[in-house]
């Protein structure tokens, strides 16, 4: 029987949403006034599972978890200016790109048990979900 793990943790970062595919005037349609360079204090929650370690009794040590989030999400994006980051050169920063990349890092990052799902809450009222399903 698998259990599961969630860890919250908070960062600051800034983004402009825009493509070089659309003009400035549809840049402004498309992303409204998130085509301004603004900032997000984002959380990112972090689900783990798998079967209970009979010796420790856990899925993951959450030092080590924290330590792979602490090196793989938060040394790279907290604090920064996404549209910098080398990781979105080809792809605009939307906070669905940015749950997506935070899953494929950690994805292989976990000291144990298996990544099932990565949130990213933008503001109280948007957030963005990817799973290891689809």
């Amino acid at each position: 029987m698998n259990a599961y793990f969630g860890r919250r943790y908070m960062m600051s970062a800034s983004h402009r949403l825009n493509t070089p595919v659309l003009s400035a005037e549809q840049n402004r349609a498309v992303y409204g006034k998130c085509n301004n360079t603004h900032g997000h204090n984002y959380v990112v929650e972090v689900l783990v599972g798998g079967e209970v370690s009979p010796a420790a009794g856990m899925v993951v040590d959450l030092a080590a978890l924290d330590e792979a989030v602490r090196e793989q999400v938060m040394e790279r994006f907290d604090h920064s200016d996404l549209n910098l980051n080398p990781l979105f050169a080809d792809r605009v920063p939307t906070t669905e790109n940015l749950c997506r990349t935070i899953f494929a890092l950690l994805r292989d990052a976990l000291p144990a048990g298996r990544l099932e799902h990565v949130r990213v809450e933008e503001t109280e009222n948007n957030f963005f979900e990817c799973s290891a399903e689809g």
